[in-house]
């Protein structure tokens, strides 16, 4: 199994793309910490890891908290005593497409796409340079790298996040590997209610050559690979998963 004896936090853990990976990483035999908002949303995953034979924590954190994100680190180094991997799924987007949002949403989501993505980051550093052979993995998006429908927040944070990847796996090399995936629209439930106006689902997936969006195993099988010892010797990448979407 491609994460045997690995100790992972997975953040964003209660739906879509971070349950998924959560899901993927305990059949893989990582020990996983499943972090979101809500504890009632990320038992069903911690659950599920379980009952397949894995082992799973399940945690609730605010990961624009700082304090909560050391929390989260001190909680599964108290189950596992070591931690090796971290995937920073948590995510929030506009409640609108707006061209020019409002102050208090702009903050809102780079916070949480942003800053949520350093804090866990910087609170699990310690722990995975001990821990050897560590990796972070972060998501971030394809309209992190170029323009697209997404309002200026979202672009804005995930651009954010491709970039603080390439920073931090500057600076944390050679103990602790950073890259970060980039999806297209996956079907998940952040994504539903866009999906469900069909004026707009047929003009986006003209945009894809694969024509259609992809499922957030997808997503999780690219974090897999860039969280094992498969990917060794890659750090600092931005990968895109997209249905070839930023090829054209």
């Amino acid at each position: 199994m491609r994460m045997q004896g690995k100790v992972a936090i997975v953040t964003g853990a209660g739906s879509g793309i971070g349950s998924a990976t959560a899901l993927r990483f305990g059949a893989e035999g990582a020990a996983v910490a499943c972090v979101d908002l809500s504890i009632e949303s990320v038992r069903g995953t911690a659950k599920a890891i379980e009952a397949s034979g894995g082992q799973a924590l399940a945690l609730a954190a605010d990961v624009t908290d700082e304090r909560a994100c050391a929390r989260v680190v001190e909680e599964t180094l108290a189950r596992w005593s070591r931690l090796t991997t971290l995937v920073n799924s948590a995510g929030v987007r506009p409640v609108a497409a707006d061209v020019a949002p409002p102050g208090d949403e702009w903050r809102r989501v780079v916070e949480v796409n942003l800053t949520g993505t350093y804090l866990p980051s910087r609170a699990a550093f310690p722990a995975l340079r001990a821990g050897g052979g560590a990796s972070i993995t972060n998501l971030a998006s394809i309209y992190g790298l170029v323009g697209g429908s997404m309002a200026p927040s979202y672009a804005a944070s995930k651009g954010g996040v491709a970039n603080l990847t390439r920073q931090l796996a500057l600076n944390w090399a050679p103990h602790v590997r950073v890259n970060c995936v980039c999806p297209g629209v996956i079907e998940t439930p952040m994504t539903e209610k866009l999906r469900l106006d069909p004026a707009w689902t047929e003009t986006v997936l003209k945009k894809y050559p694969l024509g259609r969006f992809g499922q957030p195993e997808e997503i999780a099988a690219a974090v897999l690979y860039l969280a094992s010892d498969e990917a060794a010797y890659v750090t600092g990448v931005a990968l895109p998963v997209d249905g070839g979407y930023t090829a054209i």
